[in-house]
């Protein structure tokens, strides 16, 4: 038993960094079908594109408003999720990491949380208002969905997502953090007649890695400032303060991501109000995200003070 789990722990990128659900439930189910994947040689980009179509799907299901398509959902980015977990821990198995197998992971989730978005505004704009006198939600459905997803989903998931890559960097494990300026440089260098693709699909990332950075001034300084003084190898002191400093904030980077915000997805869902779902996005994650921001912003002057 402890052998096995151990062998589970070895595909995690930290420990530190993953959410108790995940360590006992959705990491060993993704274990599995990492092992199923590797037995047939099946690269894990493939798994994430498999994952893409079964997420929105789901989005899909819930445009209908009976319960076996509300539990069909349900089971579809559950599966999908398992499938976004088994890529990484198959890619971490058998060394077959990319940045490209980085951008398409991400892209996945965007993409389930999108058709979610639409289908649920799509079967909202006709039922009626709570509170409303029987008015129905019209336009202003698509008005709550706009903002709760564009404007603030992305932003808290995009977050919690760079937050959880500065402590990798930082504990000198799994880091997948990029830089916007050495994205920008790889974009302009790549040919649009041999790599048109994947030119168009850097453009995209920079602009997220920057909005990442433009969120985090008190890191990038810290950041400068650390490279400024012992280059490009962080010492294994510092690292080990930054964590222990910025460790609080990787309980709410969870919160912030996926299993929290699919917990009360399906709740909502089940008793027939997935509006309550975007006041969720709108006050709670708002809260955790600034929140956060605050505290590790503090940490990250104060440490820059210290060098």
């Amino acid at each position: 038993m402890t052998e096995n789990r151990n062998k589970i722990e070895a595909t995690f990128k930290s420990k530190d960094t993953e959410e108790w659900l995940d360590i006992w439930f959705t990491r060993p189910i993704g274990y599995v079908l990492a092992r199923f994947f590797n037995a047939f040689d099946i690269h894990p980009n493939v798994v994430t594109v498999i994952s893409i179509f079964l997420g929105v799907f789901a989005g899909f299901c819930w445009w209908h408003t009976t319960m076996d398509w509300t539990l069909l959902g349900i089971g579809m980015l559950m599966l999908a999720n398992f499938l976004d977990s088994a890529d990484g821990q198959l890619a971490r198995m058998t060394g077959k990491k990319t940045l490209w197998g980085r951008l398409l992971d991400g892209f996945a989730g965007d993409l389930w949380f999108a058709s979610v978005y639409i289908f649920l505004a799509i079967r909202l704009t006709f039922e009626p208002m709570p509170f409303g006198g029987g008015r129905v939600w019209g336009i202003w459905i698509w008005v709550l969905e706009f903002v709760s997803s564009v404007v603030f989903h992305s932003r808290q998931a995009g977050l919690a997502d760079y937050y959880r890559n500065i402590y990798l960097l930082f504990h000198g494990d799994h880091s997948e953090l990029n830089d916007s300026r050495e994205l920008a440089a790889e974009q302009a260098s790549t040919s649009w007649r041999d790599r048109w693709f994947w030119k168009i699909w850097l453009f995209f990332y920079q602009n997220y890695t920057r909005s990442q950075e433009g969120m985090t001034p008190g890191f990038q300084k810290f950041r400068e400032a650390v490279k400024a003084r012992y280059g490009s190898e962080i010492p294994a002191e510092l690292g080990r303060e930054f964590c222990r400093r910025t460790y609080p904030v990787l309980k709410w980077t969870n919160i912030s991501t996926f299993n929290t915000r699919a917990i009360v997805l399906y709740v909502t869902l089940l008793i027939g109000q997935p509006w309550i779902y975007f006041i969720f996005e709108l006050t709670v994650m708002n809260i955790i995200f600034y929140g956060m921001r605050a505290y590790h912003e503090r940490v990250c002057r104060r440490m820059t003070d210290e060098l």
